[in-house]
């Protein structure tokens, strides 16, 4: 679809990025495809280890081993990043920040 526009000020507001239909269809931002989502992981120490997490129906914190088959199934429905949140025993915490 073409669109005609009356382009003097003050008829119509100049709107440079949306004057033709290539503009406008690169710069629109309402297309979601896989490749913009982040897939938050939870990871845990271990081999063929999977744990539910209590807080979050449906999602489960899992070994590395089970984490590289998960994300080769997220890479194949077109995921292509992660977030890994690793489990850290609470005697390796420290609640100070060094500096």
């Amino acid at each position: 679809m073409t669109y005609t526009f009356n382009r003097q000020f003050p008829e119509t507001r100049l709107r440079r990025l949306r004057y033709n239909d290539n503009v406008r269809a690169m710069i629109r931002e309402v297309e979601l495809h896989p490749k913009h989502f982040i897939a938050p992981v939870f990871v845990l120490e271990g081999k063929n280890k999977r744990e539910a997490i209590a807080s979050m129906p449906g999602v489960e914190r899992l070994s590395i081993d089970l984490l590289i088959n998960y994300a080769k199934e997220l890479l194949s429905e077109g995921v292509t990043t992660i977030d890994i949140f690793p489990v850290i025993d609470n005697s390796l915490k420290n609640p100070t920040v060094n500096q």
